[in-house]
């Protein structure tokens, strides 16, 4: 079985799709969080143990990117949206990393306990204190924002692609294996 040059390959896709879903997971768990007092620990529980499996697997996503062959991009896409879409994809690796290590430090800062499993915990990396655990909890909460706004814009990039110039944008990391289509140039 041969692969199909316009397509990432199957790991790429398979840790795309499984970050995408744990990271709308977590948006929707940190949302339910600010919203809900009731079930706040329980939210926490999933939270802090999801938020480093999400590290743990945007690492390998990485080096397993470093070591793949990238699909070329639509002809329809400009040098101007091929370097938009280059660096936007350097900062969703960017957040994707320091999001959950921020949380990591707040927590550190705080004394919490990060709970992965029954009693298996994460060490801290920061040394306790409250100034450091209230700018953290800030920066957190902004990196969340700028994460929402980047997955959106990426989304929004995938649909406009997909929907309006129909160049197959999408099929190259789409989850299933795409026909091959020779509308593609490097």
């Amino acid at each position: 079985m041969t692969t199909n040059p316009q397509q990432f390959p199957v790991s790429m896709r398979f840790f795309h799709w499984l970050v995408a879903a744990m990271v709308l997971t977590m948006l929707g768990i940190g949302v339910a969080m600010v919203a809900s007092l009731a079930d706040y620990h329980e939210l926490v529980s999933i939270h802090r143990p999801l938020g480093i499996l999400i590290l743990i697997l945007v690492v390998i996503r990485f080096v397993n990117r470093q070591f793949s062959t990238m699909p070329p991009f639509p002809a329809t896409m400009s040098s101007q949206e091929r370097f938009i879409a280059h660096e936007s994809e350097i900062l969703l690796y960017t957040l994707l990393f320091v999001q959950p290590l921020v949380g990591w430090g707040m927590l550190s800062a705080a004394r919490y306990p990060i709970v992965l499993y029954g009693s298996l915990h994460l060490f801290p990396i920061l040394p306790h204190s409250v100034m450091l655990y209230a700018a953290l909890r800030k920066a957190h909460t902004v990196l969340a924002y700028l994460l929402f706004l980047a997955f959106i814009a990426h989304f929004g990039a995938v649909l406009f692609h997909t929907l309006v110039l129909r160049d197959r944008l999408f099929s190259r990391m789409a989850p299933y294996r795409a026909p091959r289509a020779s509308k593609f140039v490097h």
